[in-house]
């Protein structure tokens, strides 16, 4: 807020009066209380939520003579954001709006301090002109810096003169800790981070060098740099993975740590030789970000109630699958966390660690010096473990060894690749294990995939005809038939307040779209099927039945399959139609 004098506060607040944005009364209650105890008028008028910081900033620009500008919902270029250092903007809070006729404009908070207006005009070296705008607005544009990439250019534009010298002089190319290249990388990891990120994809092209990033499980482009950058961004991972930097024929692999706003996040490297150079993906690892709790995962109902009473059993496995990145391994976490406890031993065995976790016993598999999950495996049982996590089954040795346990009296977690539920019957099959060993050993088995969250700012709407069709194909049968019997559905399917079956309309929910919230949607969500291994199910393990053939007993026992629990997640606010469609459009 803009450092004011007692006239002008009052001259605000009067105008404030005058527009009646403020009631009267309750203002010239406060105004006594706070000059009495020498308090700004307008600060506690805010505190006491009679008016906001937009209004008092509107009328403070109207009163001193300066233009007002409402910053909320707008995205500025980053060429134009970028003009003033993001130090610089978060220190004196004031973002760029643009230049015209030879001077910046500059929107600010305090437009009454001197001392600002004139520090920024010296540092960016060119003459300003000032709007006033709200603190709220001027954070919310702060928010956009997350995407400055100026460092990495400024980084680019000297690394291709320490490339030009370096031809001039030497064959060799040294990269220190504070090179430009390292700047650069530095820049894209903390985007990353900041955004959420879960890969980032460093892919060279021909003639350039592009950088995405996989936000909430789709891929972005987030810029694009000369190629002559490839080779020193590229050698600058390898050093820190620990990897070979004259290796550029074969895959290599490898991991480091960094951190960003004081959280350390670990990074997964894969570096591929490619057509026009090597491929770099980065994994990025933040526990810090990921929820541990199953019901905040997405998991509710039926569903959650069968994977409950799964993990209640003092023995069995309890599997779960989907496609890479499906969240398959955070499920894993969260049950573990459910269990834990002082009382029995868990012991887990993955490729890499993830998430590390308090009171648990983890190991890395390392295959170069023999420790596969196989091995490792046979270690664990020797471990007086109750309770085994295997990252994943990969091989028909690793399978046999994890029935074996849990024939044994162990509780065994683990994942699997396959399209549903159903598959993981019929992947174990054949794998070369008995089916009535597997039929007497799996407790639950879990299919899984990821959806993206609506954001909270959002809108509704009337389903369209074809929404509306398919909302009644796929789940017509599990909505509620009358309004008496809503409570009881909605409770039964863990999901509050759902629809009458309408063959009119649904209302649904949108994403409103923004640079931080790309298409509407924020975060995402698993839509999950689980079948109970009854003996019903254990009967058509035992007779090799197909995937459809299991996951068609199991809808008629009540399993609620990954499409339906999207479309039920898509009543309920919490993602869109398209969204599901996306996903699992290739499932019943």
């Amino acid at each position: 807020m803009a450092s004011l004098t007692k006239e002008a506060e009052d001259r605000v607040v009067s105008l404030l009066l005058a527009e009646g944005l403020a009631d009267p009364n309750l203002v010239g209650s406060i105004k006594v209380q706070a000059e009495s105890a020498g308090k700004p008028v307008l600060a506690e008028l805010i505190a006491g939520k009679l008016i906001n910081e937009d209004m008092v900033a509107r009328a403070t620009a109207a009163i001193i003579g300066v233009p007002y500008v409402e910053l909320k919902n707008i995205t500025i270029d980053q060429d134009v954001l970028s003009k003033i250092p993001g130090d610089a903007s978060s220190r004196v809070l004031a973002v760029a709006l643009g230049e015209k006729d030879g001077m910046l404009n500059v929107a600010m908070v305090d437009v009454t301090n001197v001392q600002s207006t004139d520090y920024l005009s010296n540092l960016i070296n060119q003459p300003i002109r000032v709007w006033m705008s709200s603190e709220r607005g001027i954070r919310e544009v702060l928010e956009q810096y997350h995407g400055d990439f100026s460092s990495v250019k400024e980084a680019v534009d000297e690394t291709n003169e320490e490339i030009a010298e370096e031809n001039a002089n030497s064959n060799v190319k040294t990269i220190v800790q504070d090179s430009p290249i390292s700047k650069a990388l530095t820049t894209i990891l903390s985007y990353a981070a900041k955004t959420k990120a879960s890969d980032i994809h460093i892919e060279p092209l021909e003639n350039s060098l592009i950088i995405r990033c996989r936000i909430d499980g789709v891929l972005r482009k987030i810029m694009e740099l000369p190629k002559t950058v490839a080779p020193a961004l590229v050698s600058r991972i390898k050093i820190l993975s620990n990897l070979k930097i004259d290796e550029h024929r074969i895959p290599q692999d490898g991991q480091f740590t960094v951190l960003v706003d004081d959280q350390e996040i670990d990074l997964r490297i894969a570096i591929s030789p490619v057509t026009w150079g090597e491929q770099v993906v980065i994994r990025l690892l933040d526990k810090t970000g990921v929820s541990m709790e199953i019901e905040k995962m997405g998991m509710s109902g039926r569903a959650l109630r069968d994977v409950l009473n799964g993990i209640k059993q003092p023995n069995g496995m309890i599997l779960t699958s989907g496609p890479t990145g499906s969240g398959k391994s955070t499920t894993l976490y969260a049950l573990i966390q459910q269990i834990k406890s002082e009382q029995i031993n868990i012991v887990t065995l993955e490729d890499p660690v993830e998430y590390k976790m308090d009171g648990i016993n983890q190991i890395q598999v390392n295959v170069d010096a023999g420790l596969t999950f196989a091995s490792g495996l046979r270690s664990i049982l020797r471990q007086d473990p109750d309770v085994v996590m295997v990252g994943e089954i990969r091989d028909s040795e690793t399978a046999g060894l994890a029935v074996q346990a849990a024939l044994t009296g162990h509780l065994v977690f683990s994942t699997l690749h396959t399209n549903s539920a159903a598959g993981i019957l019929p992947r174990l099959l054949d794998m070369g294990i008995e089916p009535f060993l597997l039929a007497s050993t799996l407790n639950v088995v879990i299919g899984q995939r990821l959806v993206r969250r609506i954001t909270e700012k959002r809108e509704m709407y009337k389903s369209s005809e074809v929404e509306t069709k398919g909302i009644n194909e796929i789940i017509g049968n599990l909505l509620p038939q009358d309004k008496e019997s809503v409570a009881k559905v909605s409770e039964d399917l863990g999901y509050s307040g759902l629809p009458v079956k309408n063959d009119d309309h649904y209302m649904l929910a949108r994403g409103v779209n923004s640079k931080e919230t790309p298409g509407g949607y924020k975060g995402r969500a698993g839509l999950y099927e689980t079948i109970t291994v009854d003996e019903d199910i254990q009967k058509t393990i035992i007779n090799h039945s197909t995937a459809n053939e299991i996951m068609r007993l199991a809808k008629e026992k009540g399993t609620i399959t990954m499409r339906q629990d999207g479309m039920l997640k898509a009543l309920s606010g919490i993602t869109t139609i398209e969204e599901v469609n996306r996903v699992a459009s290739d499932l019943s």
